[in-house]
């Protein structure tokens, strides 16, 4: 007789979960199609998560949680200021590219107007790193006079986030205004040089 594994059976709710609301949003996604993709019964679900916006829940914060640990393994506090800064523009836009998922899933959640995000009891802590981190290369960057005084890490926060957010999210639709194909390997290789110029000479002394 096999043993129950709450902590596996909860993890393969969480990705069944993510994989649904990344492809029809938190309205378009059935509680029944994320227990069949889990091979989980619909009863654990509720059991673990409580309800479908519960889930939800939990998926935005694993979401995000998975980038702001992916953030903390690059250890930025041990590169110089300026290789800091690159690193994560460069890191930022390629999770992006690779993880098409978080996006989805933080645009739906824009459109419930952050409503469960609002519910969230670690989403201030997880964040409160990533501007502690922005904010600590900057002040090494102006005391090695690379960098200049009076830039807001949250506002370079969200600038980095938004420069790949908006190419990518808006990719069809720039795809037919700009007439070039946006994700061809050469398009997304000038755009990241054109991101890490801007990211660079916003901050440079």
């Amino acid at each position: 007789m096999r043993t129950r594994d709450p902590v596996a059976t909860r993890a393969r709710i969480l990705s069944a979960a993510r994989t649904e609301f990344a492809r029809l949003g938190l309205s378009g996604a059935r509680v029944d199609a994320i227990a069949a993709r889990a091979k989980a019964n619909k009863r654990m679900l509720y059991h673990y998560f409580g309800s479908k916006q519960g889930l939800f829940l939990a998926v935005l914060e694993d979401a995000y949680g998975d980038i702001r640990a992916a953030e903390r393994k690059l250890q930025l506090e041990h590169l110089e200021p300026r290789e800091a800064l690159q690193t994560l523009v460069s890191f930022t836009w390629k999770y992006y590219l690779k993880h098409p998922e978080f996006l989805t899933l933080v645009n739906s959640e824009n459109l419930h107007k952050a409503r469960h995000l609002k519910k969230s009891k670690v989403i201030g802590e997880m964040h409160e790193y990533l501007v502690a981190m922005v904010a600590g290369l900057l002040q090494r960057g102006i005391r090695q006079g690379v960098f200049r005084k009076g830039v807001d890490p949250v506002q370079l926060s969200i600038t980095i986030a938004a420069i790949g957010y908006y190419y990518l999210t808006n990719r069809f639709t720039g795809t037919i205004i700009y007439q070039r194909d946006l994700m061809a390997p050469q398009a997304l290789k000038q755009r990241l040089a054109f991101n890490l110029d801007t990211i660079l000479r916003l901050v440079a002394a």
